[in-house]
């Protein structure tokens, strides 16, 4: 298992799959997926062909079947029933997780290079408290782009239940350096979460790059 697998593993419960495929390596998407790259320039396929791959590879690892995921009208990846998962892309690579919804409601991936986030854009992203909390660390602007990733993950996690595209004002994350744990917090009500709902998650600053994970446990999670 390659360092960056192991490090996203390790953000997730047992029974969690992931997967790694460098952008490039995989072959074309499947018949019922590439509709949607039709019109897409040749790095985009790549990185959709990367990202299919790695999320049937995950489904793999996590014991279920392999199958087509196609794109719906909003984008988000439209997973077979019964799996719950994420994809995200970075550098050259693509990184994917799966599960059963047996111990998974809803999986959250995303992954940055390990850079400071530009100071310009620090207020759209971060409340009040975020931005208390990242003036206080010895290299505030890479922490910000630890909430930066922190966000896109948990958006990611709670989509599937939510089906609702808010801005970074949604939720707000408190990061726990000494644990690498995260937790997003919602600032208002998204049905069917309620105000102050939270969900758990995990980062990691690992090969040049910060992931972030989120999940949301089924009935069975292992932990």
């Amino acid at each position: 298992m390659s360092i960056l697998a192991k490090a996203v593993g390790g953000l997730f419960p047992d029974g969690v799959g992931v997967a790694v495929m460098a952008i490039g390596a995989a072959s074309d998407a499947w018949p019922d997926e590439a509709g949607a790259m039709a019109n897409a320039v040749p790095h985009r396929r790549r990185e959709f062909a990367a990202g299919r791959a790695a999320a049937r590879a995950a489904m793999t690892a996590a014991g279920l079947m392999p199958a087509a995921i196609p794109m719906a009208a909003d984008r988000a990846p439209v997973w077979p029933a019964g799996v719950v998962g994420s994809i995200t892309h970075a550098a050259d690579v693509a990184l994917a997780v799966a599960a059963p919804q047996a111990v998974a409601r809803g999986l959250g991936l995303d992954m940055e290079p390990d850079a400071p986030l530009p100071g310009d854009v620090l207020s759209e992203i971060c409340d009040g408290d975020e931005c208390a909390w990242i003036a206080g660390q010895v290299q505030p602007l890479r922490w910000a782009r630890v909430i930066f990733v922190a966000k896109e993950a948990a958006f990611k996690c709670q989509y599937p239940a939510s089906a609702t595209i808010f801005g970074f004002d949604g939720m707000s994350v408190q990061v726990d350096t000494a644990h690498n744990a995260l937790v997003a917090r919602f600032t208002r009500a998204i049905p069917p979460f309620a105000k102050g709902d939270a969900l758990q998650g995990r980062f990691a600053l690992t090969g040049g790059q910060i992931v972030a994970g989120f999940c949301r446990p089924g009935a069975r999670a292992v932990n």
